[in-house]
């Protein structure tokens, strides 16, 4: 790359603006007067670059960086479609840039290489644009946590790919799909795409399950989503693709907006012949206008749980669970996620180990400022604790790995919610009597704050915060659990004390 790419680069202009250097490269009055000169213009307008997205230099995407007076802090990264075999870079891509910069949203259009039977080839182009973008987020003036993806058609699936498959610093904060390609199953997929997609792997069942994005939906981990279809398009058919990962993402209580049109057939983009056009850019401006983002400055906060954390058999738990009661509750200054597993457990040995989880890779890369570790109901299961005298150890494992993170969080270590009954052989003595003490033995030992959940849970009133299986909190039950939570969170870093739940140091116990 010559020194006036590079200088082009980091100014973000044109290498045409720079030709007058060669006149006066060695006056460096006049040099300096130059760049500055550059600068404040380019301070003051529409920024508009390219930068090269794979060592080959075949991947590129073009920047679109709103006004500095208008920018939100918001970025979408675009991969527009073309089935695998193009990239449809006009109506699919630059068309909308001046629609995202009149909101102030930075734009980024994907060129991303074929796959030619490697589907690695455009995910890790798709990966390393979004990685781009939040890493240039400070000179870009860009929000990192506000960086979303959208995509037409193939590159619908190429979206819906990253924000169902990539690890939490790939995946996008948000998902805005157009008549995407979701399943790779036969009856529904496009053709077209899926053989270039999966190439000599078309029939493999595992692979092609496992692109097929209606199933690879993850509570708490798929971003919010909005998707625009034709109910008339024969291409990619609304049904198996679009609805059907709208469902996906609904039952798992993702947050997701359908937008299905009577006519138009497939590929209509930006075009304004499009007869739903207005319709469809006031739909998408009110979507992202109330899409809410947490601050760059804000404490991240990583809920990690069981089925209680995830919110299991409260409806819209991502409104409703408590870590989602809890945001309300510590306000804009706080950024709380949701990293809850329904049925699992502390023991390493248990039936559904937490840290063999993706939910605990993804709360590490995170990097959170405060955890609370609520952890503890699964392991008291007749199956789980006759590994019982493996808890602390494996407990330990778990602080110590958090303990080793940049963010050095504060930890809570949480008691389990009082069962009130033995559903799936679940069993309070055991929590009361082995598990809470050995909390306690941790919370001594590596100077950690405990938060009793047990004991408001145990009053004669707190039942009817249960639900029927009297292991779950009701939406107010959780509430109740957010409140606790929020109090301590906010509160100064308090001595430990012995539990009043423990007398003496219990030995961990079959039962």
């Amino acid at each position: 790359m010559s020194w006036f790419h590079i200088i082009c680069v980091f100014l973000q202009c044109p290498i045409e603006s720079l030709t007058i250097l060669l006149d006066i490269l060695f006056d460096m009055k006049k040099l300096l007067f130059l760049l500055t000169l550059i600068l404040t213009i380019n301070a003051n307008a529409q920024r508009q670059f390219e930068f090269v997205n794979s060592s080959d230099g075949e991947s590129v995407v073009y920047a679109f960086l709103p006004d500095a007076s208008k920018a939100t802090g918001r970025a979408i990264v675009d991969c527009p479609g073309g089935g695998y075999s193009m990239v449809c870079m006009d109506y699919e891509g630059t068309d909308w840039a001046p629609y995202f910069n009149d909101m102030g949203i930075a734009y980024f259009v994907l060129k991303y290489r074929m796959p030619k039977g490697d589907r690695r080839i455009p995910i890790g182009d798709a990966e390393n644009a979004i990685k781009t973008v939040r890493d240039s987020a400070a000179v870009w003036n860009i929000n990192p946590y506000d960086v979303g993806i959208m995509g037409f058609s193939a590159g619908g699936h190429l979206a819906s790919t990253i924000a169902t498959h990539a690890d939490f610093y790939a995946r996008p904060n948000f998902q805005i799909l157009f008549y995407p390609v979701i399943t790779m199953e036969e009856r529904y997929t496009h053709r077209g795409s899926k053989t270039n997609f999966l190439g000599q792997d078309y029939d493999n069942e595992r692979i092609r399950r496992d692109f097929s994005n209606e199933t690879q939906v993850k509570r708490h981990i798929t971003p919010p989503a909005i998707l625009f279809m034709s109910d008339d398009d024969r291409v990619v058919p609304p049904i198996g693709n679009g609805v059907t990962y709208y469902t996906a993402l609904r039952q798992n209580d993702v947050s997701a907006s359908l937008h299905l049109y009577p006519e138009a057939g497939h590929g209509w983009g930006y075009k304004p012949s499009f007869a739903y056009h207005d319709a469809m850019l006031q739909a998408l401006s009110t979507w992202l206008s109330r899409l809410k983002a947490p601050k760059k400055e804000s404490v991240r906060v990583a809920c990690v749980g069981n089925s209680i954390t995830d919110g299991s058999g409260i409806d819209l738990s991502d409104t409703y669970g408590y870590p989602a009661t809890l945001q309300r509750l510590l306000g804009e200054s706080y950024y709380v996620r949701n990293f809850g597993r329904g049925a699992r457990t502390m023991l390493n040995k248990g039936d559904h180990p937490y840290m063999n989880e993706f939910a605990w890779q993804d709360c590490k890369q995170f990097k959170p400022q405060v955890v609370v570790i609520k952890l503890g109901t699964n392991d008291s299961k007749t199956d789980n604790w006759q590994h019982g005298d493996e808890f602390e150890a494996d407990m330990q494992q778990m602080i110590d790995e958090l303990k080793a993170l940049d963010s050095q969080p504060r930890i809570f270590l949480a008691y389990p919610i009082k069962a009130w009954k033995d559903t799936w052989t679940i069993n309070d003595s055991i929590i009361t009597n082995a598990i809470i003490p050995v909390i306690d033995r941790l919370a001594q030992k590596n100077q950690l704050e405990v938060i009793d959940l047990h004991t408001p849970f145990s009053a004669p009133e707190a039942e009817a915060l249960m639900q029927r299986d009297g292991i779950h909190p009701r939406a107010e039950g959780a509430r109740k659990m957010a409140e606790i939570i929020s109090e301590s969170i906010k509160s100064e870093p308090k001595v430990v004390k012995k539990s009043k739940k423990a007398t003496k140091k219990a030995k961990t116990k079959r039962k």
